[in-house]
């Protein structure tokens, strides 16, 4: 964050038409578009800020990771989505920070003002204190992410297809991916997939179906989230898939030979960071209170205390249900906010009645655990797990995603890899992949 003016920044306020409020979100994620969607028309000029010009949907990145997706498949130009909102325009650029009593947000190069603020900046990998481990075991948060992860993933094959040496090779074929989540679940799964079935009859001198994918999990179980006897049966789907589940344990040390897990090192070549994320700095940006993740305390409203213009949304806000408990980092939760700030808004603008405070309607969560296989939790009382819950999984991740096109290639990209157990995404690009 500047601590002055840069010499010659400039202001944008030319698309400001006089009298008409300016609302600035900063990010493009579910809630940021949701937000910037729900604007449209308003009486009020938009202004959507991300680094990108893409939204990424990233439920399905794990999949661009594993080979079994293209990167333009799960992206969509923002300014697309957004062409039929004539008040909404889009900037790309990447925000330094926020001064709140100017009311302007800070690009590299320029200040941007406003009269409403959404923070929606999302979340990054956390590695606890332990950041020299990031160069070892990527994380998976954008496409780069994604490539890289892929081309880790891929290279192992094609050097473990050359290496001599047994013990060399079987480090090669050593996979391990720290975090029992959701991203760890299905990524252990999909590299399981990847192995014993799309790349199975791919190499002469290695089997890939001899892969170890190890999935490691500090807590005492996968998807703690979920009830215990889902994650039970995500061990066990896990299991039949090939994949090592342990459990209970820490990793304790993390280089490029592979890690250290109760005191046994597991040599591998490629390693999957999938256990901790942070908040943006949005708080530093506001000096506001936040928690241990880093995520702004809002009011039941969404808005920071002490500033009713300025709202956090999505991974960047620590925002609690009528009881204390706080809503979980899921799409559907940033993508409700989003909406719910822009009903908000427009009730401003419109000299209306606050909005009722924020409730999240929950719909139902899901995680998939490989090809057929899958959990929804619906209550306490409605599950699924299985082939049902795995059709629901992806017919429900279709939907979702952005653009006509994005879905019927996602949908046609799944059909095939389910009939013919093929990948069509298997090219090892990506950062350093001469």
């Amino acid at each position: 964050m500047f601590d002055q003016t840069p010499q010659g920044a400039e202001v944008i306020a030319r698309t400001k038409a006089p009298g008409r409020p300016r609302i600035v979100i900063v990010g493009a994620g579910f809630g940021g578009l949701a937000a910037a969607k729900a604007l449209g028309g308003a009486e009020a000029d938009v202004t959507v800020v991300d680094r990108r010009n893409y939204h990424l949907f990233q439920p399905l990145l794990y999949q661009v990771a594993t080979a079994g997706l293209s990167p333009a498949q799960i992206a969509t130009p923002i300014r697309a989505v957004v062409a039929d909102a004539t008040n909404v325009r889009v900037l790309m650029g990447r925000v330094s920070g926020v001064d709140a009593a100017r009311r302007v947000v800070r690009l590299e190069d320029r200040e941007l003002p406003y009269d409403y603020l959404v923070l929606a900046t999302g979340a990054r990998h956390s590695y606890f204190g332990r950041d020299e481990w990031e160069r070892f075991a990527p994380g998976l948060k954008k496409i780069d992410d994604a490539t890289e992860i892929r081309r880790r993933i891929l290279t192992a094959f094609e050097r473990a297809e050359t290496e001599d040496d047994p013990d060399k090779r079987r480090r090669l074929l050593n996979f391990v991916v720290i975090g029992g989540g959701p991203t760890g679940v299905e990524m252990a799964g999909a590299i399981a997939e990847l192995a014993r079935r799309a790349l199975a009859r791919d190499f002469r001198t290695i089997d890939p179906r001899q892969a170890r994918i190890v999935l490691l999990e500090a807590g005492p179980r996968v998807l703690a989230a979920f009830p215990e006897k889902l994650s039970a049966w995500t061990a066990r789907a896990l299991g039949r898939l090939g994949v090592e589940v342990r459990q209970g344990k820490p990793v304790t040390a993390c280089d490029e030979e592979g890690v250290v897990v109760d005191g046994e090192r597991i040599p591998a070549a490629t390693i999957i960071w999938a256990a901790g994320v942070a908040a943006s700095p949005a708080a530093k940006w506001l000096s506001s209170e936040a928690d241990r993740a880093g995520r702004v305390k809002v009011l039941p409203d969404l808005s920071v205390p002490g500033h009713p213009e300025i709202f956090a949304i999505g991974d960047t806000a620590l925002a609690c249900d009528g009881s204390g408990q706080a809503y979980p980092g899921l799409a559907p939760v940033a993508k409700q906010q989003g909406e719910y700030v822009a009903r908000l808004l427009r009730a401003r603008l419109a000299g209306k009645a606050p909005a009722e405070p924020f409730r999240y309607r929950d719909r139902g969560t899901m995680a998939t655990i490989g090809r057929g296989a899958a959990i929804a939790k619906f209550s306490r009382r409605f599950q699924l797990t299985g082939f049902v819950a795995w059709l629901l999984w992806g017919l429900v991740h279709v939907f979702f995603l952005v653009g006509f096109r994005n879905r019927f290639t996602v949908l046609a990209d799944w059909m095939w890899s389910y009939v013919t157990f093929q990948s069509g995404a298997t090219p090892t690009t990506g950062k350093n992949s001469e």
